[in-house]
Protein backbone atom coordinates (compact mmCIF):
# COMPACT_ATOMS: atom_id res chain seq x y z
CA UNK A 1 0.00 0.00 0.00
CA UNK A 2 1.50 3.32 -1.07
CA UNK A 3 1.65 6.51 1.02
CA UNK A 4 -1.45 8.22 -0.45
CA UNK A 5 -3.52 5.09 0.25
CA UNK A 6 -2.14 4.93 3.81
CA UNK A 7 -3.18 8.56 4.33
CA UNK A 8 -6.65 7.71 3.05
CA UNK A 9 -6.90 4.83 5.53
CA UNK A 10 -5.61 7.08 8.32
CA UNK A 11 -8.53 9.41 7.59
CA UNK A 12 -10.94 6.49 8.10
CA UNK A 13 -9.17 5.41 11.32
CA UNK A 14 -9.44 8.94 12.77
CA UNK A 15 -13.25 9.00 12.44
CA UNK A 16 -14.11 7.06 15.65
CA UNK A 17 -11.72 9.25 17.67
CA UNK A 18 -13.32 12.37 16.23
CA UNK A 19 -16.83 11.12 17.04
CA UNK A 20 -15.78 10.12 20.56
CA UNK A 21 -14.39 13.54 21.42
CA UNK A 22 -17.26 15.44 19.82
CA UNK A 23 -20.08 13.44 21.41
CA UNK A 24 -18.68 11.79 24.58
CA UNK A 25 -16.90 15.01 25.57
CA UNK A 26 -14.25 13.38 27.78
CA UNK A 27 -12.40 16.72 28.11
CA UNK A 28 -15.47 18.84 28.83
CA UNK A 29 -15.63 22.01 26.76
CA UNK A 30 -12.12 21.33 25.41
CA UNK A 31 -13.50 18.24 23.66
CA UNK A 32 -14.82 20.39 20.79
CA UNK A 33 -11.30 21.67 20.18
CA UNK A 34 -9.80 18.15 20.30
CA UNK A 35 -12.50 16.97 17.87
CA UNK A 36 -11.79 19.99 15.67
CA UNK A 37 -8.04 19.22 15.63
CA UNK A 38 -8.76 15.60 14.66
CA UNK A 39 -11.18 16.70 11.93
CA UNK A 40 -8.70 19.22 10.51
CA UNK A 41 -5.89 16.64 10.58
CA UNK A 42 -8.11 14.11 8.81
CA UNK A 43 -9.16 16.74 6.26
CA UNK A 44 -5.54 17.62 5.56
CA UNK A 45 -4.80 13.97 4.74
CA UNK A 46 -7.35 14.36 1.94
CA UNK A 47 -5.38 17.22 0.42
CA UNK A 48 -2.04 15.49 1.00
CA UNK A 49 -2.92 12.09 -0.42
CA UNK A 50 -4.12 13.61 -3.69
CA UNK A 51 -1.08 15.85 -4.10
CA UNK A 52 1.34 13.00 -3.39
CA UNK A 53 -0.52 10.57 -5.64
CA UNK A 54 -0.48 13.00 -8.58
CA UNK A 55 3.09 14.24 -8.05
CA UNK A 56 4.63 10.77 -7.81
CA UNK A 57 2.19 9.02 -10.14
CA UNK A 58 0.84 6.84 -7.34
CA UNK A 59 -2.77 6.94 -8.51
CA UNK A 60 -4.44 3.58 -7.97
CA UNK A 61 -7.94 2.20 -8.41
CA UNK A 62 -7.99 1.66 -4.63
CA UNK A 63 -7.27 5.36 -4.13
CA UNK A 64 -9.83 6.44 -6.71
CA UNK A 65 -12.45 4.42 -4.85
CA UNK A 66 -11.39 4.79 -1.21
CA UNK A 67 -10.38 8.47 -1.21
CA UNK A 68 -13.89 9.78 -1.98
CA UNK A 69 -15.39 7.13 0.31
CA UNK A 70 -13.14 8.23 3.19
CA UNK A 71 -14.21 11.84 2.55
CA UNK A 72 -17.87 10.83 2.61
CA UNK A 73 -17.45 8.88 5.85
CA UNK A 74 -15.61 11.70 7.57
CA UNK A 75 -18.00 14.47 6.53
CA UNK A 76 -21.20 12.44 6.98
CA UNK A 77 -20.20 11.19 10.44
CA UNK A 78 -19.32 14.76 11.42
CA UNK A 79 -22.63 16.13 10.16
CA UNK A 80 -24.66 13.42 11.91
CA UNK A 81 -22.89 14.31 15.16
CA UNK A 82 -23.59 18.00 14.51
CA UNK A 83 -27.31 17.24 14.08
CA UNK A 84 -27.28 15.62 17.52
CA UNK A 85 -25.57 18.72 18.90
CA UNK A 86 -28.17 20.99 17.24
CA UNK A 87 -25.62 22.78 15.06
CA UNK A 88 -26.87 21.79 11.59
CA UNK A 89 -30.39 21.24 10.28
CA UNK A 90 -31.21 17.60 9.60
CA UNK A 91 -32.58 18.46 6.12
CA UNK A 92 -29.13 19.67 5.01
CA UNK A 93 -27.58 16.43 6.20
CA UNK A 94 -30.31 14.42 4.43
CA UNK A 95 -29.56 16.16 1.12
CA UNK A 96 -25.82 15.63 1.50
CA UNK A 97 -26.09 11.99 2.62
CA UNK A 98 -28.58 11.21 -0.17
CA UNK A 99 -26.13 12.64 -2.72
CA UNK A 100 -23.31 10.56 -1.29
CA UNK A 101 -25.32 7.33 -1.39
CA UNK A 102 -26.46 8.06 -4.94
CA UNK A 103 -22.91 8.64 -6.18
CA UNK A 104 -21.60 5.60 -4.30
CA UNK A 105 -24.28 3.43 -5.90
CA UNK A 106 -23.46 4.87 -9.29
CA UNK A 107 -19.76 4.08 -8.74
CA UNK A 108 -20.62 0.49 -7.82
CA UNK A 109 -22.54 0.05 -11.08
CA UNK A 110 -19.57 1.53 -12.97
CA UNK A 111 -17.16 -0.78 -11.12
CA UNK A 112 -19.20 -3.82 -12.12
CA UNK A 113 -18.62 -2.71 -15.71
CA UNK A 114 -14.88 -2.39 -15.11
CA UNK A 115 -14.96 1.38 -14.97
CA UNK A 116 -13.61 3.54 -12.15
CA UNK A 117 -15.05 7.03 -12.00
CA UNK A 118 -12.91 9.59 -10.20
CA UNK A 119 -14.29 12.72 -8.54
CA UNK A 120 -14.76 15.79 -10.74
CA UNK A 121 -13.94 19.36 -9.79
CA UNK A 122 -17.51 20.09 -8.62
CA UNK A 123 -17.19 17.17 -6.23
CA UNK A 124 -13.87 18.52 -4.99
CA UNK A 125 -15.37 22.00 -4.42
CA UNK A 126 -18.30 20.37 -2.63
CA UNK A 127 -15.95 18.46 -0.34
CA UNK A 128 -13.89 21.57 0.49
CA UNK A 129 -16.99 23.62 1.36
CA UNK A 130 -18.49 20.77 3.38
CA UNK A 131 -15.26 20.46 5.35
CA UNK A 132 -15.12 24.23 5.97
CA UNK A 133 -18.77 24.11 7.05
CA UNK A 134 -18.08 21.28 9.49
CA UNK A 135 -15.01 23.08 10.89
CA UNK A 136 -17.04 26.23 11.52
CA UNK A 137 -19.85 24.23 13.11
CA UNK A 138 -17.51 22.29 15.38
CA UNK A 139 -15.78 25.51 16.44
CA UNK A 140 -19.26 26.94 17.19
CA UNK A 141 -18.09 30.55 17.43
CA UNK A 142 -21.13 32.84 17.80
CA UNK A 143 -19.44 35.73 15.95
CA UNK A 144 -19.10 33.49 12.88
CA UNK A 145 -22.71 32.28 12.79
CA UNK A 146 -23.63 34.29 9.66
CA UNK A 147 -20.51 33.07 7.83
CA UNK A 148 -21.27 29.51 8.96
CA UNK A 149 -24.81 29.77 7.58
CA UNK A 150 -23.56 31.15 4.24
CA UNK A 151 -20.99 28.36 3.94
CA UNK A 152 -23.71 25.80 4.77
CA UNK A 153 -25.88 27.12 1.91
CA UNK A 154 -22.92 27.10 -0.51
CA UNK A 155 -22.01 23.54 0.53
CA UNK A 156 -25.61 22.43 0.04
CA UNK A 157 -25.82 24.08 -3.39
CA UNK A 158 -22.48 22.54 -4.46
CA UNK A 159 -23.75 19.16 -3.26
CA UNK A 160 -26.72 19.39 -5.62
CA UNK A 161 -24.68 20.84 -8.52
CA UNK A 162 -22.02 18.14 -8.17
CA UNK A 163 -24.70 15.43 -8.17
CA UNK A 164 -26.32 16.74 -11.34
CA UNK A 165 -23.02 17.22 -13.21
CA UNK A 166 -21.70 13.84 -12.09
CA UNK A 167 -24.82 11.98 -13.24
CA UNK A 168 -24.99 13.91 -16.50
CA UNK A 169 -21.33 13.22 -17.34
CA UNK A 170 -21.57 9.52 -16.52
CA UNK A 171 -25.14 8.59 -17.41
CA UNK A 172 -23.87 6.12 -20.03
CA UNK A 173 -22.91 3.83 -17.11
CA UNK A 174 -26.63 3.15 -16.68
CA UNK A 175 -27.01 1.68 -20.15
CA UNK A 176 -27.92 -1.99 -19.88
CA UNK A 177 -27.97 -1.80 -16.06
CA UNK A 178 -29.82 -4.74 -14.61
Amino acid sequence: MNLPNKLTMLRVILIPFFVFFLLARPCGNASDWVALAIFVAASLTDMLDGKIARKYNLITNFGKFMDPLADKLLVCCAMICLVQLGRIPAWVVCIIVAREFTISGFRLIAAEKGRVIAANYWGKFKTVFQMIMVILMIANIPQLSILTTIIMWIATALTIISLVTYLKANWDVMKDAD
